[in-house]
């Protein structure tokens, strides 16, 4: 299993997931190589949350030759992914490769980058767009958002999909790229979710960005400004 337990998070450190990382960081990656990075970095995540955190059980399997006992994964039909529009869309394109039978959700989130932070780190946040599936105790929700700076729109965000629902067995908060003060702002708020992640970053500049960060995901991703 390549996923390692840091401070207020966990780290993807499948060299796959480094590689691909790297590649979409460079300023030099063009819109659509960028979009398809994001689209492999889901589905390695993907891949890494069934292998560190799913079950499996032993069934009986009968082959052209003979019955033997494999081992299938459980659970991959209680998932639930939430993509936090628009910078997640194909970040949770990847994750669907891994969990093609997943209910899913949207919520459309944006900080007011011209109110800029308060004095505690924070941005305003406005949410334009709500769409959730229900969520059931059995349920393995994945929020999905490559970049976690400030953790002010995750807060936000996690606020709406846990509201007026039943807890879900195991809550995960993906990210490619954290911030140190995101990942405590939501560990703090949130302690029953996991925050998983590629990378965690130096720090955030004056302007809240992540630095060395890979800029603005959603602009890199859909062509603009």
């Amino acid at each position: 299993m390549t996923i390692e337990e840091r401070t207020n998070a966990s780290l993807v450190t499948h060299a796959l997931a480094r590689d691909t990382l790297s590649r979409i960081r460079d300023v030099e990656t063009q819109q659509v190589s960028f979009r398809k990075g994001l689209v492999k970095l889901g589905r390695i995540c993907g891949y890494e949350i069934i292998d560190g955190a799913m079950e499996t059980e032993y069934v009986p399997v009968r082959t052209p030759l003979t019955e033997m006992t494999g081992e299938r994964v459980t659970g991959l039909e209680n998932i639930v992914i939430i993509n936090v529009l628009r910078a997640a869309t194909p970040f949770v394109e990847g994750l669907l490769k891994a969990f093609p039978r997943a209910r899913q959700g949207v919520i459309s989130a944006g900080r007011d980058e011209e109110a800029g932070m308060n004095e505690r780190g924070e941005f305003p946040i406005s949410i334009d767009y709500v769409k959730l599936p229900q969520i059931t105790p059995e349920d393995t929700v994945i929020v999905a958002d490559p970049m976690l700076a400030t953790g002010s729109t995750m807060c936000v965000v996690l606020d709406h999909v846990l509201s007026d629902q039943p807890e879900p067995a195991k809550l995960f908060v993906l990210s490619a790229v954290s911030a140190p003060d995101g990942l405590l702002r939501v560990s703090e708020q949130f302690p029953q979710a996991d925050l998983l992640t590629v990378a965690i970053d130096d720090h955030l500049d004056e302007n809240g960005f992540i630095v060395p960060g890979l800029g603005d995901a959603g602009d890199r991703a859909f062509g603009t400004d």
